[in-house]
């Protein structure tokens, strides 16, 4: 539960600071927030593999977009975009986890991360701000790349001796 409940908050703090600051706060948040999100997300996969796992997914991201919301209506645009832009990036993710299976968890983690760090720097944005703006974008995926392979080492570190791929939060 702690983990549902700290993918939630970072997911709403993203969202609040980019309507709060804009632009210039998607790098930082990448790095800290975003790819927390990508890299929890994976380990509730894990956890939740064969319970419902599309559900829970779908209702795990809309939650946080409804938080958002709630917390700050002024953040409605950012919330939708986020929305969206997690729907593309968690069906991105789900599928390159689900291609990398049979590989070693920090592989399985970090690969399917890396292309949902280019879905999720592209989409969300573009819908957010409602242009397509390259610096944000490379700054976006050179955060999440870097930020989910610190945060991949931190949520599966030391559980060589749990199930494959298991996270340890």
């Amino acid at each position: 539960m702690f983990i549902v409940i700290a993918y939630l908050a970072a997911n709403v703090l993203s969202n609040i600071s980019v309507a709060y600051f804009g632009p210039i706060s998607t790098p930082i948040n990448a790095f800290l927030l975003i790819a927390f999100d990508l890299v929890s997300r994976d380990a509730l996969h894990e956890r939740w593999h064969h319970k419902n796992l599309k559900l829970k997914m779908i209702l795990l991201i809309g939650t946080g977009a409804i938080l958002s919301y709630l917390v700050n209506r002024g953040a409605g645009q950012i919330a939708i975009a986020s929305f969206v832009a997690f729907l593309l990036t968690g069906l991105a993710d789900t599928l390159v986890y689900h291609f990398l299976r049979d590989e070693p968890k920090l592989i399985k983690v970090n690969g399917s991360n890396l292309v949902s760090a280019a879905v999720d720097s592209i989409a969300f944005p573009t819908l957010a701000f409602g242009s397509f703006i390259p610096w944000v974008i490379l700054g976006q995926f050179l955060a999440k790349a870097l930020g989910g392979y610190i945060w991949s080492l931190v949520l599966f570190h030391g559980n060589n001796n749990g199930k494959k791929g298991e996270a340890t939060a």
